[in-house]
């Protein structure tokens, strides 16, 4: 065993906080009366106090309730999105929503560009479900009509959808899109991004990142659809098929 010397000074050791607890910006968040807690990151141009958005969802979310975003931070994500949007975009963008909630969340964040912008954002629907190549399980609902009343050729083009999942429907919605024309680029916005991706896609802009295992499942509320706004955690075997979305509402 070591001794230490009397004039030495007395050796001292500070606790390591790990995880999310060493993150400079960590601040503490109670979620139904249980101490949980988040990384706040920096907020975008012209946002105040308040307006950051972005926590790392914990487990204890996962455990407590299962809502890990409420009807607030799904409208600060959207708001967030949009201005990143118009900051890496000098050209004006054309949205374009992915069938079915991807309509609903691609409609807000035109809107939102718009009253920033002070003009009127094209908007299109695009259902992809046909040029998937994992077609078993993927057509559960009719094939819906894809409206883009506007020349895609040579302008960036916004896709929206609301969770990013294994990459499949990203990557049929891309070839789905240029049958209409060649953008000058293509860029994805989702609400959320669960991981597990099979094919190397990547979305450009996310309101969360929420890691996931493969028994769960991701639920996206809307108010157009559900009559308010929020993401749920679920178990598969809990979800009703009609509204479990494991991006773009199929796997």
């Amino acid at each position: 065993m070591f001794r230490r010397a009397a004039s030495e000074r007395p050796v001292t050791f500070n606790s390591v906080q790990r995880g999310w607890q060493g993150h400079p910006a960590y601040v503490p968040l109670r979620v139904r009366g249980h101490l949980s807690s988040y990384v706040r990151q920096p907020s975008p141009p012209g946002f105040g106090p308040g307006m950051d958005e972005g926590f790392f969802v914990t487990e204890a979310q996962h455990d407590q309730g299962r809502l890990i975003l409420s009807a607030e931070h799904v409208r600060r994500a959207l708001v967030r999105i949009s201005h990143e949007i118009l900051e890496q975009n000098d050209a004006q963008v054309a949205v374009i929503g992915l069938q079915s909630r991807g309509v609903d969340l691609g409609r807000r964040i035109a809107a939102l560009i718009g009253d920033i912008e002070g003009t009127e954002i094209e908007f299109g629907t695009l259902d992809p479900r046909l040029y998937r190549d994992d077609m078993g399980g993927a057509v559960d609902k009719p094939v819906l009509p894809s409206d883009i009343p506007f020349n895609v050729d040579g302008r960036p083009i916004i896709l929206v959808d609301d969770v990013l999942y294994t990459g499949r429907t990203i990557r049929a919605a891309i070839d789905a899109l240029l049958d209409f024309g060649r953008p000058s680029s293509i860029q994805l916005a989702v609400l959320v991004d669960r991981g597990h991706r099979e094919l190397p896609i990547r979305a450009d802009y996310v309101g969360k990142n929420v890691p996931t295992s493969r028994v769960e499942g991701v639920r996206v509320l809307l108010t157009e659809v559900d009559g308010a706004d929020g993401v749920e955690i679920v178990r598969q075997e809990e979800a009703p098929t009609t509204s479990l979305n494991s991006g773009g509402g199929m796997i």
